[in-house]
């Protein structure tokens, strides 16, 4: 019997973390969710420039993607790592989704740190709307879905009319928690989607637990993937609830911990 092909999905990492610990915290899901797909992990290209908060409670090294100011309007290294993403997802794809999570908050004495926690969704988004408007990854197939965990646009003008410029016509998925700080960008993000499923949970800025309302959205969104016909041999499975807990939800407690 030949073997079903798996959707590959581009998982992307928040602040001062690692793509290890990304997929730790995602392991709170039950397997059964992205047991039919490929989840790639990788790390930031530079190392952390400071602190991070799981320093004792998950192991470094310890990873960004780029650099930026306080405002979080001017960035440095920005144009490298869009570089290395789209040469990544070329060498390594093609991929049919990208996964991207907002960190868990930290301390900081920076005034506007809790501007600067949104690369993995963040990120995710840019690819999507900039390869939309044909200024990336016109060598890798389009991407056909995205699963945005407390995501947020960029700031900068002229990043935000490219990528936005248009509604973003891929199937996308939005976890926003009615305690995140970065709620109301959460919701702005999702708007620049066309037709966004937004699952809304009651917890802060974190990866949640999904309830058996949220299971059901998520297995309906996945089912509309799987159907779509221009999505070709794309199969994502059906998803499963589960009561089990596992070490990332203690790991990412112990953080909310140091957080609060």
């Amino acid at each position: 019997m030949e073997q079903e092909k798996k959707a590959k999905v581009l998982c992307l990492h928040g602040f001062r973390t690692s793509g290890s610990f990304l997929k730790k915290q995602i392991s709170k899901w039950h397997p059964s969710i992205f047991q039919q797909f490929d989840m790639v992990f990788p790390d930031g290209i530079f190392p952390a420039g400071g602190k991070s908060d799981i320093e004792g409670i998950f192991p470094p090294p310890y990873f960004e993607w780029f650099q930026f100011n306080k405002e979080f309007t001017d960035y440095t290294n920005l144009d490298e790592c869009i570089s290395y993403l789209c040469d990544y997802m070329v060498k390594n794809g093609p991929f049919e989704g990208l996964l991207g999570f907002s960190q868990v908050k930290m301390k900081t004495n920076e005034p506007s740190f809790t501007e600067q926690q949104r690369w993995g969704a963040t990120l995710s988004a840019l690819l999507i709307g900039y390869q939309a408007q044909g200024k990336v990854l016109t060598d890798h197939p389009p991407i056909k879905f995205m699963v945005s965990i407390s995501g947020s646009k960029f700031r900068d003008p002229s990043i935000c009319d490219v990528a936005y410029k248009d509604s973003i016509k891929v199937k996308s998925v939005h976890f926003i928690g009615e305690k995140d700080w970065l709620k109301v960008p959460s919701e702005e993000l999702a708007s620049a989607f066309d037709d966004p499923l937004i699952i809304r949970h009651p917890q802060g800025h974190t990866v949640p637990r999904l309830d058996d309302a949220s299971v059901k959205q998520l297995s309906e969104w996945s089912s509309r993937i799987l159907e779509d016909p221009k999505n070709g041999d794309l199969h994502v499975p059906k998803v499963l609830d589960s009561e089990e807990s596992s070490g990332a939800e203690l790991a990412e407690n112990l953080v909310e911990k140091v957080a609060a």
